[in-house]
């Protein structure tokens, strides 16, 4: 049995069964290994989306530091057996500014990068990320930070954008309009949770999301706020209760704001109720395209 010195790493490795690498034959310089991914040859089919998924990545939302997962893909071509995934962090890489900025004009210089050192005819990216931001209470006026869940998704093809949209998944304060008809004082509330889809132009303002997110929040019985004091409490509930809500009647109102905004194409929008007196969820979901 050999004896190793315990006393240094490199014996304590081998203690514990490290071996020497063995002498192999194969080429180490890039330039004599084998490249299969470059092989040209019929493969069968084309394939609409190849890449990476769950990269977890800095990104900056608005004014704020936060992370995002992302899913990248490009086109491969029928003769191409693969794609150099590498390729795809050197894209992402390429515009790492401390973070990557999250908006649509940042995710298009990604694809167009991805696209371009693919050779590839289409690039996509979706990234979720958590969007943090100012809210004032309001009576008060204390500012604290809110947040919603967004989801971007973006396709280039020939270095223009062939689609984008945003999804803002949002919580609000419900309070059931049947409890408040039918009992002799109060009415049940929950938390409910409106997720909205949105299909948008080419040519965005700056507040896209600010417009979206508040006609998702206003049109509830209240929005949720991460300060009150006594005088916001008193304020928030009786909001509540002067704007009693079904799921059906939010999700109507907000697709009613939905349509007017113009930058807007089609949406998708569900609301969902926690609620508060049963042991499920109650829901509602509609799709419309302008």
């Amino acid at each position: 049995m050999n004896e190793y010195n315990l006393n240094t790493r490199e014996g304590r490795w081998r203690h514990f069964g490290s071996v020497d690498p063995i002498k192999g034959t194969k080429p180490t310089e890039k330039e004599l290994m084998t490249d299969l991914q470059s092989s040209k040859k019929d493969f069968l089919f084309e394939i609409d989306h190849v890449g990476i998924k769950n990269l977890t990545y800095p990104v900056r939302i608005g004014d704020f530091q936060t992370v995002g997962n992302f899913s990248l893909s490009t086109h491969l071509a029928k003769d191409e057996k693969g794609i150099n995934m590498s390729r795809i962090l050197e894209s992402v890489e390429s515009h790492y500014d401390n973070g990557l900025t999250l908006d649509f004009d940042t995710l298009k210089k990604v694809l167009i990068t991805l696209q371009t050192a693919m050779k590839q005819k289409n690039a996509s990216v979706e990234v979720e990320g958590i969007w943090f931001f100012n809210r004032y209470s309001p009576i008060t006026n204390l500012k604290a930070v809110g947040h919603a869940d967004t989801t971007f998704a973006m396709m280039v093809a020939d270095e223009e954008i062939i689609s984008q949209s945003v999804t803002i998944k949002a919580q609000v304060t419900t309070l059931c309009p049947c409890s408040k008809e039918i009992s002799e004082y109060s009415a049940h509330n929950q938390r409910g949770v409106i997720t909205v889809k949105a299909y948008l132009e080419h040519s965005l303002p700056t507040d896209y999301k600010e417009q979206i997110l508040e006609a998702m929040e206003i049109n509830a019985s209240s929005m949720l706020y991460p300060i009150l004091k006594r005088t916001d409490e008193k304020s928030v509930t009786e909001r509540a209760y002067e704007n009693p809500r079904f799921v059906e009647d939010l999700l109507r109102l907000i697709a009613a704001d939905l349509v007017e905004i113009p930058f807007i194409k089609g949406f998708e929008i569900e609301c969902r109720n926690e609620e508060s007196i049963h042991q499920h969820d109650a829901f509602a979901r509609l799709k419309y395209s302008k």
